[in-house]
């Protein structure tokens, strides 16, 4: 049964504790990186207790007690392999990132901070574009365990309506707040004027992955994982090329321009991909 509201909620809920946390732990406190990971540590076992109080009229119905279907062999194997197919592109994802973390960490030191202030736009935006790409995972989700296709194309579209619109709102906030989000986060001014000048990267940084953000949600609520798999294969290799290429002879210019391009190579991959899903689904 699926539960978009509720998913909604509770992204919600998890998202707004960690980021107000954040503020209170990091800027209020002082407290750095530990903040960072306690708000985080309590805002995830806030949501798992608010998760399980959505769910509890699945524990009202006895469906748990029946040991069989649960512990059902087919099943268990699928969920397996789709969750192996998530774990391999989540750790190509992440080690793109954190590749990009520590090139950068071989510049000076006004521009390795500048960079970690501006990582925190691009968290911005993954938090926004979370809750969208989790609609998409349960209406499309839905529309395929119905067969119906000209549902989930309707989910598809209007879910990533919602998320185009959003990165647009964002790309112009980043535009014409960003100096003064920069100066909230820092006050160094050597790492505020590196930070201006590598700005632009965040205006445009929203507007390209969008498409890969909402993508991955079609595709896991289609379970779809091994296509994304493949394609997040096929984009960081595409991003080491464009790091090879362009790291050398931009410096920090060169490595955030590899990035945009391992984004906009998850959408182009997937979007690749999505006609032959759309016409997967049986009406």
């Amino acid at each position: 049964k699926e539960r978009t509201r509720s998913v909604l909620m509770l992204m919600l809920l998890i998202n707004s504790i960690n980021i107000t946390l954040d503020f209170i732990f990091v800027l209020k406190l002082g407290w750095g990186v530990e903040g960072v990971a306690f708000a985080t540590l309590i805002a995830e076992w806030l949501g798992l207790f608010y998760g399980l109080w959505l769910a509890r009229e699945g524990f009202n119905n006895g469906y748990w007690k029946n040991w069989v279907q649960i512990f059902d062999r087919a099943r268990l194997v699928q969920m397996a392999r789709v969750n192996s197919d998530i774990l391999i592109r989540s750790v190509l994802l992440e080690i793109g990132f954190v590749s990009f973390l520590f090139l950068g960490s071989s510049f000076d030191d006004a521009t390795l901070a500048a960079n970690q202030v501006l990582v925190q736009f691009l968290n911005i935006t993954a938090y926004a574009m979370d809750g969208f790409a989790f609609a998409a995972e349960a209406l499309v989700g839905q529309a395929l365990g119905a067969k119906n296709r000209l549902l989930f194309r309707r989910s598809a579209v209007m879910t990533s309506q919602w998320g185009f619109g959003s990165v647009v709102v964002m790309a112009i906030a980043f535009y014409v707040f960003g100096s003064s989000i920069i100066n909230v986060m820092t006050t160094a001014e050597d790492v505020r004027a590196v930070s201006y000048e590598y700005l632009p990267w965040m205006v445009l940084a929203p507007l390209v992955g969008a498409a890969a953000w909402m993508l991955d949600g079609i595709f896991i609520g289609a379970t779809r994982t091994a296509d994304m798999r493949n394609m997040m294969f096929i984009s960081f290799c595409i991003y080491l090329i464009a790091l090879a290429v362009l790291l050398p002879r931009y410096e920090n210019h060169g490595l955030w321009a590899s990035l945009i391009i391992f984004s906009i190579a998850r959408g182009v991959t997937l979007g690749y991909k999505y006609p032959k899903l759309e016409a997967s689904v049986e009406d």
